[in-house]
């Protein structure tokens, strides 16, 4: 145990600091709209600056990179003419995304009026400002102007999205704490278990909606979606750990605790996003019901419900394997054992049945010998008995 706790406390916070420690875009979708050659220079620009980071989608115009940017196909978009670079970005989708893209925006920029500086001073372009006129006709670049709009924003009293990734870890704690519950209701069946699994996960959801809403306004949009989503996600938490208990017993609890508090939380990138993780883990993430739940419930209430079909899909597999384990990978002694509840070589004693019965076969009449039979007693027998037998007796 002084080896083991040290480890495991030590792989804990690994598990939390490594991700945040290496958050940096990583086939982060952006989008770039129109394909000038001012265009192309962004893109050029940003591969050189940052390689593999992005992953490129181009539009048309702007209203195209504004509708895939509300339907979760990109994050953000780069608009860039001659004279300016226009970030569209969304902070509702991460609100550190939101920041490197405005960064990457200033460094466009920056970067075009270098190119533009560097035609103006080449020999080329002397030859002809001197043919012109010489230093009259030569002009300076035009400085490029940066425009930064928020297509989809966070809520105003949670501008940078604090409560909602605050949230994460508190609702996966109490969704645990939900399994150690019905976990603990020995007398509930199988059946039962599940029900109350449901009921409670719509309860509860229910109740951090009115909190993270109703107090907090951080979840301002589609309101029963969001509250589905709650619900959803709880349940696939709590149902995954019920699950696991019932089959493995309560070595279970430990495990679907690990799983979902030190692996699915720093995984799910809800505090920046899956695309700023390391490789691998980003998919890891999203696999498991607090990333996957973390993503639905943002999708719902700032996104109208787009690009949540993989999410809802991970969910519900968790939430019905949970259930499925409950219902019939019961066992009875996963916690603990009910009162009055006997070992099974325990035969004839009160108290509440066993489970599982072992019938008494009584032995044939032939195989009892003379000298089994029991030793007559030799104490006179009670009169009531002395009663009985003379009237069951035959004349």
């Amino acid at each position: 145990m002084t080896v083991a706790l040290p480890l495991l406390i030590s792989l804990g916070v690994m598990a939390y600091a490594w991700p945040a420690a290496r958050t940096a875009p990583r086939d982060l979708p952006v989008g770039i709209v129109g394909t000038s050659t001012a265009s192309q220079g962004a893109v050029e620009s940003l591969a050189h600056s940052k390689p593999d980071g992005f992953d490129f989608h181009l539009y048309p115009d702007e209203v195209s990179a504004r509708s895939a940017i509300r339907k979760r196909d990109v994050y953000g978009a780069f608009v860039v003419t001659p004279g300016s670079v226009t970030v569209l970005e969304a902070s509702a989708a991460s609100p550190t995304v939101a920041q490197l893209l405005g960064r990457a925006g200033r460094q466009l920029a920056a970067h075009s009026s270098q190119s533009a500086a560097d035609r103006v001073a080449s020999p080329t372009h002397g030859r002809s400002a001197h043919s012109e006129g010489g230093k009259a006709g030569a002009k300076e670049p035009a400085q490029i102007r940066v425009r930064t709009e928020d297509v989809v924003q966070t809520s105003a009293d949670d501008p940078r999205g604090v409560v909602f990734s605050s949230a994460l870890l508190p609702l996966t704690i109490c969704s645990i704490m939900i399994a150690l519950f019905v976990a603990m209701a020995l007398r509930l069946r199988p059946v039962s278990r599940a029900m109350v699994l449901i009921v409670m996960s719509g309860a509860a959801a229910l109740g951090v909606y009115v909190v993270a809403q109703g107090f907090l306004g951080a979840l301002p949009h589609g309101h029963l979606a969001t509250w589905a989503s709650l619900a959803l996600t709880i349940l696939a938490i709590s149902a995954t750990t019920a699950g696991v208990v019932a089959l493995v017993g309560p070595a279970g609890l430990g495990l679907s605790a690990a799983l979902m508090v030190f692996v699915g939380n720093p995984f799910s990138g809800s505090t920046s996003a899956p695309e700023l993780l390391p490789k691998a883990v980003d998919e890891i993430g999203q696999w498991l019901p607090p990333g996957a739940g973390a993503s639905l419930v943002r999708d719902a209430a700032y996104f109208d419900g787009n690009d949540t079909a993989g999410h809802i899909a991970v969910l519900t597999l968790w939430g019905v394997l949970g259930l499925a384990a409950v219902l019939f990978g019961h066992r009875k002694s996963s916690v603990a054992k009910r009162p009055g509840d006997k070992e099974s070589a325990t035969v004839g004693t009160e108290g509440p049945a066993n489970d599982v019965a072992t019938p008494l076969v009584p032995p044939a009449p032939e195989e009892l010998s003379p000298s089994s039979a029991p030793a007559r007693s030799e104490m006179p027998a009670p009169a009531h008995a002395r009663h009985a037998a003379g009237t069951c007796s035959s004349p």
